[in-house]
């Protein structure tokens, strides 16, 4: 009590205590750099034109855009940051120019029965792909239960919630392109230009000059050569934001003679037991094997063991066989003569959830102990319930090979179901209840059926820690870029490659492809890496299949590229080929000057060659590659008028016309002003979008994210 009643005498410093520390804590934070009192730019994804994309409303869109999703998480990322880019772009573009999307509208564009309606998301998500047609039934029940709100699933709302987004933007991007491209007006001598390139057409003779009649050795390069070479293509070259090189040192894990020899006889200590065993289903899956449930001809086995198995008896094990990166072993579970095709019918109910399922399930369930009861013929009922087109023959769909059929169902008629009897098996198509009512041989080719073992022969774990440790001492022996480049030559166990350029968000890097190490290793370079510094740290790629550490890669930072045009430097090793080429190209120019096509083809061992029938717009001269500046050439010279020598892509040629046809006037103008208004149409909704990106204010930090 004493304690209390000395800080309600006090209670002045108390609160000047307080104050002090909030005070404190404040500069704190405001001095931290990256945050701020109201949160940290570390959740901020990006900002486009101005409005923030927050963190966690991009992370919850991920999770619920792409949930259970395989393939690369980073891609996803790109496809979703670009999905908000545009959308908010779109939207606001829209507003400014008084488009929306009504509620009514919103509803035609998700539940219209007619299909011209429907928005393009809804006709590719809802759409079968066994029958090709929009799945009404379902788009039914999503209506009926988001009117009566019995929608009791809250990731569906959500994710319908999003998808509506979706569709009012692409519903909006589809109207902003309308709109600009209804403006579009094709002037007469246009149109007249266009009928020109189109109707006028040229034959030339030719010679062309290969850039590899210069040797390499002759050409030397200087900054210069490259310096001039880039401004005639600039805008090939200049870059929109700053890139980085990095130099990779990779140290591949293989797996050793030993590793091999371990592997192989792990196998054969497994054989005994193989061969013996009456469950073959249970020790292939407590073995990483597989069993087949159908029978193979010989021309469908790959493996070295196809021949064995068709002259020993059933439960012998054959092999190990080394095939490819794996041994295999394989037990002959069973061998007979197969049917070239069966005859069938069956009852279809299409399904594509669970829900469906189940009441289609317990609809063919009933349908069979009909038939099995002889209470209603197959055929009838055939007619009356099955939802596929063989309906009108009582379900009956005749001889078919197993090639021809959805893969459960071939295999069920084949080599599961005897004649006359009754299944019901799922396929993508739905529900069938099936009977096989013929067989046909033609062949009498046995088939066989198999249980197999399969070891992939990868390296042990004494192995991969070696490389390990022989990665580890490398990086800490060479902590420069040049000292890492230099000990990697002496070493043809290693290789080092240098990435193209690189953006602060991108998650691929060269040779080794996408990921979280390509996207760790890129995150460095930006963050910590200065330029000719190797990164202390060994990064891991993982094998995709077994899941071992397949690569130790060692990450050092070449090069730094500002936006704009780049240094010499840092584009040297890309463009050297296509500077030497534009080199040795004009070197060849002056060798060539004053002599005649056959003069030049003598000189060189080549041949007068004739194009024929090429029109302005032509850009590849048959045989000869795209050579666009070559044919404009021709086009610009009169008949029989050799040409000067043109530096083309693939080498310097001369050309000369021997027929250019005369074009009058287009007889039919509107047809041609509508033809160029619908090509420029077409290519115009591709671009709209893309021009609101070029001139937006976009700040992308995802790279502070992830």
């Amino acid at each position: 009590m004493a304690l209390i009643g000395q800080i309600r005498k006090n209670s002045w410093l108390l609160i000047l205590t307080i104050g002090l520390a909030l005070a404190a804590f404040i500069i704190m934070d405001m001095s931290s750099g990256d945050k701020s009192i109201f949160g940290s730019s570390q959740n901020i994804a990006g900002t486009i034109e101005g409005e923030k994309v927050d963190w966690g409303e991009f992370n919850r869109a991920e999770n619920i855009l792409y949930a259970n999703a395989g393939g690369d998480v980073f891609g996803r990322r790109a496809s979703l940051w670009n999905y908000f880019v545009e959308d908010k772009l779109v939207r606001k573009e829209a507003e400014a120019m008084g488009l929306g999307v009504g509620k009514d509208e919103l509803l035609d564009l998700q539940f219209s029965n007619d299909n011209r309606k429907l928005s393009p998301l809804i006709l590719q998500r809802y759409t079968n792909p066994a029958t090709g047609q929009i799945d009404r039934q379902q788009l039914t029940e999503i209506k009926t239960a988001i009117e009566t709100r019995q929608i009791t699933n809250p990731e569906f709302k959500t994710r319908w919630g999003y998808q509506e987004k979706e569709i009012i933007k692409t519903s909006l991007q589809s109207k902003l392109e309308t709109l600009v491209s209804k403006a579009i007006y094709t002037p007469s001598w246009m149109a007249e230009m266009m009928y020109s390139n189109d109707e006028q057409k040229v034959d030339f003779e030719y010679v062309r000059v290969p850039f590899d009649n210069i040797d390499d050795a002759k050409v030397t390069l200087t900054d210069a050569d490259y310096t001039s070479y880039m401004n005639e293509n600039r805008s090939l070259y200049r870059q929109d934001a700053e890139t980085r090189k990095i130099d990779y040192a990779v140290f591949e894990v293989k797996p050793t003679a030993d590793d091999e020899s371990n592997i192989l006889n792990t196998m054969k200590e497994l054989l005994p037991e193989f061969a013996s065993t009456s469950n073959d289903s249970a020790f292939v899956e407590n073995n990483f094997g597989t069993i087949s449930g159908i029978y193979q001809k010989k021309a469908a086995l790959t493996g070295s063991y196809a021949d064995t198995l068709f002259n020993v008896a059933p439960g012998a094990v054959v092999g190990p066989y080394k095939e490819g990166n794996a041994f295999v072993a394989v037990k002959l579970l069973d061998r007979k003569v197969v049917p070239d095709s069966v005859r069938s019918r069956h009852i279809l109910i299409q399904g594509t959830d669970q829900a469906t399922f189940a009441r289609g399930f317990q609809l063919l369930d009933s349908l069979k102990n009909l038939v099995e009861s002889g209470a209603q013929r197959f055929d009838s009922l055939a007619v009356k319930f099955s939802q596929g087109p063989s309906n009108v023959k009582g379900g009956d769909i005749g001889f078919a090979a197993i090639n021809g059929l959805a893969g459960p169902y071939g295999e069920l008629i084949f080599y599961k179901a005897k004649k006359g009897e009754l299944n019901i098996i799922a396929t993508q198509f739905g529900l069938h209840l099936v009977e096989v009512t013929d067989y046909k041989y033609l062949t009498n080719e046995e088939g066989v059926k198999i249980a197999m073992l399969r070891q992939n022969i990868i390296p042990s774990e004494e192995t991969i820690s070696a490389v390990n440790n022989k990665a580890l001492e490398f990086v800490s022996n060479n902590r420069s870029v040049n000292d890492m480049v230099t000990a990697a030559q002496a070493d043809p166990s290693i290789t080092v490659e240098t990435s193209p350029p690189v953006k602060n968000s991108d998650y691929i890097l060269g040779t080794m492809g996408s990921g979280q190490t390509s996207r760790d290793i890129i995150k460095w370079a930006f963050e910590n890496g200065n330029v000719g510094e190797v990164s202390s740290q060994v990064y891991i790629y993982q094998n995709d299949v077994d899941f071992y550490d397949e690569k130790f890669v060692i990450a050092g930072l070449r090069a730094i590229q500002p936006e704009g045009m780049p240094s010499v430097d840092f584009v040297r090793g890309d463009i050297e080929t296509q500077v030497r080429n534009y080199k040795k190209g004009q070197m060849l120019m002056e060798e060539m000057k004053g002599k005649d096509l056959n003069a030049i083809a003598s000189a060189y061992a080549g041949t007068v060659e004739t194009a024929t029938d090429l029109n302005f717009s032509s850009s590849a001269i048959p045989g000869a590659g795209a050579e666009p500046k070559v044919i404009a050439s021709a086009f610009a010279l009169t008949e029989n008028q050799a040409s000067a020598p043109i530096i083309g892509n693939n080498g310097v040629y001369i050309v000369k016309p021997t027929r250019k046809t005369t074009v009058g006037s287009a007889t039919n103008l509107i047809d041609v002003k509508k033809k160029t208004n619908t090509a420029m149409r077409n290519q115009l909704r591709g671009q709209i979008v893309e021009g609101l990106k070029n001139n937006a204010d976009i700040t992308d930090n995802r790279s502070r994210v992830y």
